[in-house]
């Protein structure tokens, strides 16, 4: 069905034409219509093709890019556009910083459901209005059938990391703790399952969220004592303590009963057989701090919502292999692996 020319876009049953992508009347429609309603703010109201923020006096600037190509779009606990906000705003906070302004690029194929377009734009302008982080500036791109599976987004953030603030991979050292947020594997599973059509007693969502409120917490807590933050995306658990024990030059011990994973997530693990280790979370961080602080800061962070299941996990040893081991439920040890290849591709 072919979208009016000059009447109103049709949300319903109206469709994303090559015209939408070539800089004319239509393309301003497609702006005007979806994405400057679902991100409104002062700075993209503008309407220039870039935009003029303020930024806060002292402190360090932090700046990210990534992309996102997520299939399926829509998933239980979330959908592309969200997940380009948490994604996004996630990456600034685990240095500490106070995200400030994102943009957003769109790479959508000719024939994409308009209705679709406009559900994730909202869901994209809900996310950031919650997050307090709005998108100031954006592009719109589009392109053949085929050539772009619906729908591609990419964005860029811009933060402040405060003065004295230093967070860094590199700065875990022998007998730290390492801390983990929350259940681990929620995401890819919630991935996998819209894709198998797998159904559970109880229904997995994504862990998708903007994690900068509970880091602002935990570093007004723990001050200098916060060695370091990650957050375990693609590769899981397993490939963030590997790439902070190669950082650091240092071993990693972690204790599988510790390791919060939801019932329905282990077993869809094991029916798909995946190591929970390696699933992808998008609203989790692990934390590197010095083991006097441990407890308070587990403290502090079981107090927000999103630390509510907030555990010590292990500690960081001297280890010139620099192997990630992991104390089974038996007693015995194992080595915690990089993920050897794709286990679950497109997952954010």
């Amino acid at each position: 069905m072919l979208t009016p020319r000059y009447g109103r876009l049709d949300l319903k049953a109206g469709r994303v034409e090559m015209t939408h992508g070539a800089g004319g009347r239509a393309m301003a429609q497609l702006i005007g219509e979806i994405f400057r309603p679902a991100l409104a703010n002062e700075f993209l109201s503008q309407g220039n093709d870039q935009a003029i923020v303020p930024l806060p006096a002292g402190g360090r600037l932090a700046m990210t890019t990534d992309g996102y190509v997520v299939s399926p779009l829509f998933f239980p606990g979330g959908d592309i556009g969200s997940l380009a906000i948490h994604g996004t705003v996630n990456d600034l906070a685990m240095a500490g910083a106070v995200p400030l302004y994102l943009t957003a690029n769109f790479v959508i194929e000719e024939g994409f459901a308009l209705a679709d377009l406009n559900r994730i734009a909202t869901s994209m302008g809900a996310a950031a209005r919650d997050a307090g982080v709005p998108v100031v500036a954006g592009d719109t791109k589009v392109v053949e059938r085929g050539k772009a599976d619906g729908l591609y987004i990419s964005t860029a953030g811009v933060g402040v990391v405060p003065a004295g603030l230093d967070l860094s991979g590199d700065r875990a050292r022998p007998g730290d703790a390492v801390i983990l947020s929350g259940t681990i594997g929620d995401h890819g599973v919630a991935i996998m399952s819209s894709r198998e059509n797998l159904t559970f007693e109880t229904a997995v969502l994504s862990d998708s969220a903007a994690l900068h409120g509970l880091v602002a917490g935990m570093v007004a807590a723990a001050g200098p004592a916060l060695k370091l933050m990650r957050d375990p995306t693609r590769g899981g658990l397993a490939a963030t303590l590997n790439e902070v024990a190669r950082q650091s030059s240092v071993g990693v011990l972690i204790e599988e009963a510790a390791i919060p994973v939801r019932p329905q997530v282990a077993a869809a693990c094991e029916l798909l057989g995946l190591d929970p280790l390696n699933v992808a979370n998008e609203g989790k961080l692990v934390a590197v701090v010095e083991a006097r602080m441990a407890d308070a800061l587990i403290e502090v962070m079981r107090a927000h919502q999103l630390g509510r299941d907030a555990v010590r996990i292990g500690t960081v040893t001297r280890d010139d292999q620099h192997f990630v081991q992991m104390t089974t439920a038996f007693g015995g040890k194992r080595i915690v692996d990089w993920l050897a290849g794709e286990q679950l591709p497109r997952i954010c």
